[in-house]
């Protein structure tokens, strides 16, 4: 019987708890406000609801110290959250039972930290050097999917025999390939900018950070 390992359960139950109860008592962005902002028209923070937990770029006015972690608990709606804690159910549990507790929390945030960096560092090179919207620099980030990218990753490494059923189109697949189209996907949409609204560099980020880290622990190895 699958059995959901117990930091991968902990970790579906703060960002689902998290993702209800901060609409609750802090309510939901309206599409009136991002469209001020577009305008460069700046708002009250208080107006950003949820997303006042998300990240804003260092140099926003809308920045504050805890959104670094916060924003890997917020999600921008149902279908977000949806597929990142489903991918977490289905891959974090193998990898958890592998390395044990404490070394896959570890890896869970060392993706999720490492997405945040690649994303900060991109947008910088976007704003400064290729000629992006000074508006950007309040669009915040939000969302798991640095460290379940990382999980992925960690994934088809760690298992890349595995097979894997798709549903779009339903074909099995080895998981070292699929890791690996996703990871090219990512790199061409964010590269290309056909997919708007979606911060591919910090899926990347999350992906290329988790290779790292399995790479270093298995040429210098790693303490559980």
């Amino acid at each position: 019987m699958y059995r959901v390992t117990d930091v991968v359960k902990h970790l579906l139950i703060i960002n689902i708890g998290l993702f209800i109860v901060t609409i609750f008592l802090m309510g939901e962005p309206g599409g009136r406000l991002m469209n001020q902002l577009v305008n460069e028209q700046i708002t009250d923070f208080s107006q950003w609801g949820k997303f006042q937990l998300a990240m804003f770029f260092p140099t926003s006015d809308y920045f504050r110290p805890y959104q670094i972690v916060t924003h890997m608990f917020m999600h921008s709606g149902i279908v977000h959250i949806f597929f990142n804690m489903f991918v977490l159910f289905m891959f974090g549990p193998p990898l958890e039972a592998l390395w044990g507790p404490k070394r896959f929390l570890f890896f869970y945030f060392f993706a999720g930290f490492g997405a945040l960096l690649l994303h900060l560092i991109v947008k910088y090179l976007e704003m400064h050097y290729l000629g992006a919207s000074g508006f950007e620099i309040n669009v915040p980030m939000l969302g798991a999917s640095g460290a379940i990218f990382g999980l992925l990753i960690g994934f088809g490494m760690m298992f890349p025999e595995t097979r894997l059923m798709l549903l779009f189109p339903p074909i099995p697949i080895k998981a070292k390939y699929f890791v690996l189209i996703i990871a090219a996907l990512e790199l061409f949409l964010g590269v290309s900018r056909m997919s708007t609204g979606i911060a591919h560099f910090a899926h990347l980020g999350g992906a290329l950070f988790g290779f790292l880290l399995i790479w270093y622990w298995s040429k210098y190895g790693a303490k559980h």
